[in-house]
C-alpha cells in the first residue's frame, strides 16, 4: 500500500473544496452573507435557487464518494482504511482551509462516503431524509433524523463492523453538534421552512 498519509491529506483536501462557496461568487453572491450564512448545498437552493442547491448537493455527495473510491483503488486494504480516508473527507468539508477553517455541516459529504462504503445504509438513511422532509419541510430536521438512524442502521446491517459502527456515532453526533444553530431556531419556531406551493 502506498504511503497513507497522502490518501488522508487527499481526501481531506477534495473535502475541503467549498463548491457552494466559489458558485455563490461567481454569480455575485457571498453565500456567508446570505440566508442562513451556511455554504452548503441547502442555503445555496435558498439563495440561488433549487437547481443550483441539487447541484451544489451532487457535487458535494461526489466529493465524499470519490474520497472513498480513490481509498478502495490502494487494492486489499482494511475496510477502517477506507473509514478514515472518508472521515478525513468530511472533516475537510467542515473545515475547509479555503474559508478560514468553517465550512458547511457536512451532510452531503457524509452521503456521499456513505454510498461508497456502504450503499444499503445510504438507501436506508435516504429514505429516513425523504420522510422526515415531506413531514416537516425542513432541511435541518430532515438532516438531524437521517443523522441519528446512520448509526442504527450500520449496527443492523453491519453487526461486525465495530470499527465502523463507532465511527458512524462519532459522525453522527458530529452533524447535530453542526446543526447547534438549527436548533436554537428550531426551539424557538424560527426555522426556514420550504413550503409547498399552493394549487391554483
Amino acid at each position: 500500500m502506498q504511503n497513507p498519509v497522502f490518501y488522508v491529506l487527499t481526501a481531506f483536501f477534495l473535502g475541503s473544496l467549498p463548491f457552494g462557496y466559489w458558485l455563490a461568487l461567481l454569480r455575485g453572491v457571498d453565500l456567508r452573507k446570505q440566508g442562513s450564512g451556511n455554504t452548503g448545498a441547502t442555503n445555496v437552493g435558498r439563495v440561488l435557487g433549487k437547481k443550483w442547491g441539487i447541484f451544489v448537493f451532487a457535487l458535494d455527495l461526489g466529493k465524499g464518494w470519490l474520497a472513498v473510491a480513490l481509498a478502495k483503488s490502494v487494492g486489499n486494504v482494511p475496510e477502517t482504511w477506507s473509514i478514515t480516508v472518508g472521515v478525513f473527507a468530511v472533516l475537510g468539508h467542515i473545515f475547509s482551509p479555503w474559508l478560514g477553517f468553517r465550512g458547511g455541516k457536512g451532510v452531503a459529504t457524509s452521503a456521499g462516503i456513505l454510498i461508497g462504503l456502504a450503499p444499503w445504509v445510504a438507501l436506508g438513511v435516504a429514505l429516513i431524509w425523504f420522510l422526515a422532509f415531506q413531514m416537516s419541510r425542513t432541511v435541518s430536521v430532515a438532516s438531524l433524523c437521517a443523522a441519528t438512524a446512520f448509526p442504527l442502521f450500520v449496527f443492523w446491517l453491519m453487526p461486525d463492523q465495530k470499527a465502523f459502527q463507532w465511527i458512524s456515532l462519532g459522525m453522527a453526533v458530529l452533524v447535530w453538534f453542526r446543526h447547534r444553530d438549527n436548533l436554537k431556531r428550531l426551539l424557538q419556531g424560527k426555522e426556514n421552512r420550504f413550503v409547498k406551493p399552493e394549487k391554483p
